[in-house]
């Protein structure tokens, strides 16, 4: 008898299929957190699992990383005072102890935050902020009002740095407001409170808010060392001269 029969006789079917997902499932190798430090084998996040995903130590994911790397090399381009929309906990750690004496202020609407302001209204006055920190939080609003807010409350020289889920391959953007039940949102965004999925267009979208952009992706080495998500990117915006 062949020894593949031999061993499906002993061992049952059932835990050979786990054991092969489990194989697929595993880390690839091991990462470093720029953030952090951390060296060795990262966790899955999402669903459907993307595999290398978080640091188990700060528990930064591929964007936060993405960013840090750019941000290490660029600090300086910051321009105080920063806000930051929806902060990221690691993020809000480490901006914390670098923009000291009011120089930093997290922002939103519904959870615990600095300043309680709705991204599609800012209560601040024109050109008052100096960098403006936002990711993934535009598939959540009516992104069109919150960019106009966003270039309102941006100094002339201030610095935009935006991230959202965009699916490349995609001309436009998919977005359907009948699509309004928390588990229909999930199915068809990603996510039960998004409300959209953004294509190439998202690049127009800035555009028509007043702002050019440069595109920071997720590519080459740092892919592999750092746990990127290959492609992925973050907008530096400025206002339009």
């Amino acid at each position: 008898m062949p020894i593949k029969a031999i061993i499906r006789k002993i061992i049952p079917e059932r835990f050979l299929q786990i054991r092969s997902v489990l194989h697929r499932t595993r880390p690839n190798a091991v990462r470093v957190c720029p953030i952090c430090g951390f060296e060795g084998y990262f966790g899955d996040f999402g669903r459907p699992p993307r595999i290398d995903a978080q640091c188990p130590t700060c528990g930064s994911l591929e964007r936060h990383r993405l960013f840090w790397l750019w941000y290490a090399e660029n600090s300086g381009s910051l321009k105080e005072p920063v806000l930051h929309f929806a902060a990221e906990k690691i993020l809000e750690t480490r901006f914390r102890s670098l923009y000291t004496g009011g120089g930093y202020k997290t922002a939103d609407l519904f959870q615990s935050a600095d300043l309680k302001l709705n991204i599609e209204k800012i209560d601040l006055p024109d050109q008052s902020q100096g960098t403006v920190i936002c990711n993934h939080v535009l598939e959540h609003v009516d992104d069109k009002k919150a960019l106009q807010e966003l270039f309102r409350v941006l100094d002339s020289d201030g610095v935009l740095i935006l991230s959202v889920p965009i699916i490349e391959g995609w001309e436009t953007t998919y977005e359907n407001s009948e699509i309004s039940l928390p588990e229909n949102r999930e199915l068809y965004f990603g996510q039960n409170d998004h409300v959209r999925f953004y294509g190439r267009d998202f690049r127009d979208r800035l555009s028509e808010a007043g702002f050019d952009f440069l595109e920071v992706t997720a590519e080459g080495d740092d892919v592999i060392k750092y746990g990127l998500w290959r492609g992925e990117k973050f907008f530096i915006c400025k206002k339009s001269a």
